[in-house]
């Protein structure tokens, strides 16, 4: 699944290359992606600009004057710009034309992205970003939030940092990334967990995420943001992926187990 460094990435790729530019066709070649009508888009799009691009979430959105497109990546969404006259190819399914002849194309192999349009004021009415938490690089998430949200569940911390009810955009990687950073246990209950354990993982979140965002995210499979930029920050993974592997930190063995169905790396030693 596409994640919240990777999603960042693309915003701030795409806000170099089109703000501003007055849009003249919107194309649908796989409605599908669509939440909304089709012609509701175009009327909202066609001889406006996009003004901004923003994100809540792994929800991109591109800010006209009254609306707010938003797009989802999901599993392999991806944006590219090219020239109008480019031939579309297989898997690009949405193309946004500029008055300048450049083509921002949707490109999408297994078809999961989404997009859907809401007007600015009604932004919060929409489910897929009312129930967003709270951002891992904001402070807004204080280790008396995560308390709150954590302390009085049953479930492993590994399950309960998916829960993007609670700290939005986390996702598998990074879930471990910071417990291993934290030096909490993946499988260790919320309902044990500590105010001072919430106060590491806010800390870890914080800054694993800003290093990854400045790297341009995570790349372990097919990711690679619009105009080829690629994440780098695998190269900085701890525990994720490195089954077999040895700790950076103590030489222990890295293990791998399932929780809540999800892959889940972590140290026996430094995560006790």
């Amino acid at each position: 699944m596409t994640k919240i460094t990777e999603v960042e990435t693309v915003r701030n790729t795409l806000k170099k290359r089109i703000l501003n530019k007055k849009i003249v066709d919107f194309k649908v070649y796989y409605s599908k992606i669509l939440l909304s009508d089709e012609e509701e888009i175009r009327k909202a799009l066609i001889n406006n600009c996009f003004i901004d691009i923003k994100r809540i979430g792994k929800w991109l959105m591109f800010e006209t004057k009254d609306h707010y497109l938003l797009s989802h990546l999901r599993m392999e969404g991806k944006y590219f710009l090219k020239n109008i006259n480019d031939p579309i190819l297989k898997h690009e399914h949405i193309e946004f034309i500029f008055e300048d002849g450049m083509s921002m194309r949707y490109h999408d192999t297994r078809k999961f992205g989404r997009m859907k349009l809401v007007e600015k004021d009604k932004l919060y009415e929409f489910e897929g970003i009312k129930k967003q938490g709270i951002e891992p690089i904001s402070d807004d998430l204080t280790k008396e939030y995560l308390y709150s949200k954590i302390s009085k569940k049953n479930l492993p911390m590994k399950t309960t940092l998916l829960d993007q009810t609670i700290i939005s955009g986390l996702g598998n990687i990074y879930a471990d990334e910071v417990l291993f950073a934290a030096k909490i246990n993946p499988l260790k209950k919320g309902k044990d967990i500590t105010i001072e354990e919430c106060e590491r993982i806010k800390k870890a979140s914080k800054e694993i995420i800003l290093k990854a965002i400045e790297m341009g995210g995570t790349t372990i499979r097919s990711y690679t943001s619009s105009l080829g930029v690629t994440g780098r920050f695998q190269q900085n993974l701890m525990v994720h992926k490195r089954v077999g592997e040895t700790c950076k930190n103590c030489g222990q063995v890295i293990k791998k187990i399932k929780i809540g169905g999800r892959s889940t790396y972590y140290c026996e030693t430094c995560q006790k």
